[in-house]
């Protein structure tokens, strides 16, 4: 394909194509034993869990969720404000003495 200013437009190898469909089927495929994995673990014993488990894990998901989103405001508010931005060095202007003396006293 030529692109409008009569340069060859850069094409994408075959294989690069075939390398992103090989990651995409690895992953799903190590998604899908996790699952598995986590089903069989979570099925696999007769256990129950006292009802002190349960909140310790409900008070544990919650305060995960409130660090998190903190943090993630934090990130949101630093990044809005310039808070992220690199230093600059801000010289002040060169002022001569009101009295007509150049030097400090």
């Amino acid at each position: 394909m030529n692109s409008t200013d009569g340069q060859q437009a850069p094409s994408t190898p075959q294989g690069g194509k075939l390398a992103r469909w090989l990651v995409v089927a690895v992953l799903c495929a190590m998604l899908v034993a996790a699952c598995v994995l986590g089903y069989l673990g979570w099925t696999s014993t007769d256990t129950s869990v006292p009802a002190s488990g349960y909140v310790a894990l409900v008070l544990g998901v919650a305060f995960s969720l409130v660090v998190g989103i903190g943090l993630m405001a934090l990130v949101f508010y630093s990044s809005r404000k310039g808070y992220d931005e690199p230093a600059v060095l801000i010289q002040e202007p060169e002022s001569e003495a009101e009295d007509g003396q150049s030097g400090p006293r």
